[in-house]
């Protein structure tokens, strides 16, 4: 099992060719084993750079804290 935590926010282009960003959160259980529940934003952007600029303006999002796929 990896012990690397997922990055909280994912940024995915989806098939229209417009990008949606999903929230990860991340808790432990009492194990130690990392929890993760997601919630998709339901806004859709333009680009990847608009879609970190909403999680920079919107949940405190910094520089190194993003995944894409």
């Amino acid at each position: 099992m990896s012990r690397d935590l997922p990055k909280p926010y994912l940024i995915q282009k989806g098939d229209d060719g417009r990008f949606r960003l999903t929230v990860r959160t991340i808790r432990f259980n009492s194990q130690g084993y990392p929890l993760v529940s997601t919630s998709i934003v339901e806004e859709s952007f333009k680009s990847a750079t608009a879609a970190r600029a909403h999680a920079a303006e919107h949940f405190g999002a910094t520089a190194g804290q993003f995944a894409s796929k």
